[in-house]
């Protein structure tokens, strides 16, 4: 057996599981070996349920001794078993769901062992679905650390666990990807050293280090990744070269307001590289309204100027439409002509749009995927202006290449993600990067506050003020239904509380990503229209249509977002001209929780928010979920491995100064997995 076997060389793997883990990615048993524990379980010295300093972050064991006998609960078609636990002035309520043989391990009078997490609802504290132990087995399991995996439907920890262990022990060795000198230099475990302690480490620090090797590789690859693909981006030649730079300045001349000295500065930026001898691939940063689009818009109206076709590419079709007529309207005393492209649109009215994109007729196109899933043919395609969500890879540069006649166009990448110009430089290190530091004037700073559940009446009479006063307001909560094991605000049944709480003249809608796109569509252009005046919704609206006219975000269970995407949804008010609100209500009443948040108050600036979390969070907390968004990366974490993620980029420079094209022999195995991430895993992304 070795790594690049089908999984279903495993013993015990048939056909049924191979395509239960399918689902999750693994294919082979190199997949297999790689799905590495979303968390461990510690278990420490048991603790008392009166433990005032609990943290309901974490899971602990409580000894506990029944007082009395356990219920048989029914909630719908739901077997709910409940006991009520006492120790000394403290009560928690233990459940499990599901699970009615649970009562025979339930006995009163005996002394066992109870590990879970206590959460808070209400003014009860409750420990979910708690493991039971005796105190004999506790006693074995303190101070190891058990893999815990993210799985699919039909598999199981204990299969999993079993199966780990199964391929691990037999004898099977993976070659060291790297170099024993880069190992030494950056104090580096063994490889197949790593990947044993990962799954099944010995203590905290052996699966320190083991997850350390293991962060490094995948930074190393994606680094060496990027370097390669920013290697060929600057051999590939400029066949449209744009030097109009005039014609830009009397576009700039038309608008109603002065652009920011940034937004200039990245426009010179941007003004070279189009004329420059190779094509462009450059990074725009800039905070949340500080006017990336407007400078987007400088360069299609240059491509057009030239005589050539720009796209821009919108993660959704509202927003899309949203691009479309702003810039229809800038576009149009030039006599350049603006269209929109998008999925939903009927056939009859695509082969329109395609006719006007083939002849030509079109200059600027916007859209979404369909842009380039769809049948159009683009006469000259000179600039793709994209934003961070959909990052352009190898594939998606074949298929542009396809559909620019003459030669590779420009690709212009615009990222409203507040990250630290260190960890942006080696996440693109394809690309050049640009800044915008700088807000337009008529913007006023958000005024934030944090508060617990207990402001929210004050804060629906703020909202019915302002809603009153001809504004709109976003509701964000972390779910969409409520759940059985999560506390915590879900738009369905927070909508019905705010129209309860609320005069009925007040429109209150909800959205959330489960809906059809349809659905959400219609609700977006109603809120965009002014006729829903509240809109209760999860992190769907992060990226939205600009609503001048809301004023209030206000934000329930906050502690459950990270505080990029924190600012991110601060980022929906505050694009007008009146004073705008941000309310972060946190539903754990928790020092650290309160910390974290407070860093919202003291900034609106972006990057620097990205910095203090940063700080906050230090190394991280390895026994814990990840933290940053979805990512690319199996293991590691850009913001909690920052540190990691900078060593990488210099060993990353090391090699590629020694030996750019990774011919020597020592650097075979690290080449055909940067050739695996090229080709597979470089198309998107998303921090």
């Amino acid at each position: 057996m070795n790594s690049e076997d089908r999984v279903s060389a495993v013993k015990g793997i048939g056909a049924k599981t191979e395509s239960h883990l399918a689902r999750i990615g693994i294919y082979t048993v190199g997949d297999f070996i790689e799905h590495y524990p979303r968390e461990y379980h510690t278990y420490d010295v048991p603790i008392s349920i009166d433990n005032t300093e609990f943290d309901n972050c974490r899971q602990y064991g409580y000894s506990v001794v029944l007082s009395e006998i356990p219920k048989l609960l029914k909630r719908g078609r739901t077997a709910i078993v409940s006991v009520m636990l006492h120790e000394g002035t403290a009560s928690v309520q233990a459940v499990w769901y599901h699970s009615p043989y649970i009562r025979q391990q339930l006995q009163p009078g005996k002394r066992i062992v109870l590990y879970g997490k206590i959460i808070r609802k209400g003014s009860r504290r409750i420990l979910e679905h708690p493991d039971i132990y005796t105190e004999e087995q506790y006693a074995l399991l303190q101070k190891s650390l058990q893999p815990v995996y993210g799985l699919t439907e039909g598999v199981t920890q204990n299969f999993f666990i079993k199966t780990m262990h199964q391929i691990l022990d037999s004898g099977m060795l993976v070659p060291d990807p790297l170099p024993t000198d880069i190992r030494r230099a950056y104090h580096l475990a063994e490889y197949n050293y790593a990947l044993r302690q990962i799954h099944f480490p010995e203590n905290e620090e052996s699966c320190r280090l083991a997850r350390r090797r293991l962060v490094f590789d995948e930074f190393l690859v994606f680094a060496l990744s990027v370097k390669r693909l920013k290697k060929e981006n600057h051999q590939i030649q400029n066949h449209y070269p744009i030097r109009e730079e005039s014609a830009v300045e009397d576009f700039m001349a038309s608008l109603p307001y002065t652009l920011t000295r940034a937004q200039l500065r990245v426009w010179q930026e941007i003004a070279g590289d189009l004329k420059s001898p190779v094509v462009m691939n450059r990074l725009v940063q800039g905070d949340v309204g500080s006017g990336k689009t407007m400078i987007a818009a400088l360069a299609m109206f240059a491509a057009a100027s030239a005589g050539f076709q720009s796209c821009m590419m919108a993660p959704t079709e509202v927003l899309a439409k949203q691009h479309y007529e702003n810039l229809q309207a800038l576009f149009e005393p030039f006599h350049i002509t603006t269209v929109l492209l998008t999925g939903s649109m009927t056939a009859s009215v695509k082969r329109k749009v395609y006719n006007k994109i083939d002849n030509h007729e079109a200059d600027v196109i916007i859209g979404t995927q369909a842009l380039f899933q769809e049948k159009a043919v683009y006469d000259k395609l000179a600039l793709i202006v994209t934003d961070e969500q959909h990052r352009f890879g190898v594939r998606q540069r074949e298929q542009l290449a396809m559909k620019s006649q003459d030669g590779e166009p420009h690709v212009l990448v615009m990222s409203a993600t507040p990250i630290p110009r260190t960890l942006a430089i080696i996440l693109y290190s394809d690309l050049d990067i640009s800044v915008v530091d700088e807000k337009p004037a008529n913007r006023l700073p958000i005024k934030n506050c944090v508060v617990g559940t207990g402001y929210r009446p004050t804060a629906y009479r703020f909202i019915q003020q302002q809603v009153m006063s001809g504004h709109q307001v976003y509701v964000v909560c972390p779910m969409v239904e409520e759940s059985e094991n999560i506390e915590a605000e879900n738009v369905q049944d927070y909508t019905e509380k705010l129209r309860q709480a609320l005069p009925q003249n007040i429109k209150v809608e909800y959205l959330h990503g489960q809906m059809k796109p349809d659905q959400k569509n219609q609700i977006m252009e109603r809120f965009s229209a002014g006729e829903i005046q509240i809109l209760v919704s999860t992190t769907v609206i992060e990226v939205g249509v600009d609503v001048p006219n809301a004023t209030v975000m206000m934000i329930e269970n906050a502690e459950r977002f990270g505080l990029a995407q924190l600012h991110q949804l601060r980022g929906r008010v505050g694009r007008g001209d009146a004073q705008s609100y941000c309310i972060f209500i946190y539903g754990q009443d928790n020092k650290k929780v309160k910390e974290r948040l407070d860093i919202m108050l003291k900034t609106n600036d972006g990057f620097k928010i990205a910095s203090e979390d940063l700080k906050l969070r230090g190394p991280g907390d390895m026994f814990g979920i990840r933290q940053s968004g979805s990512m690319i990366f199996k293991i590691g974490d850009v913001f909690v491995d920052s540190a990691c993620l900078v060593e990488a980029g210099k060993a990353a420079d090391t090699i590629f100064e020694e030996d750019p094209e990774l011919e020597s022999e020592k650097y075979a195995p690290l080449k055909r997995r940067i050739t695996v991430n090229l080709s597979e895993n470089s198309e998107q992304i998303i921090l």
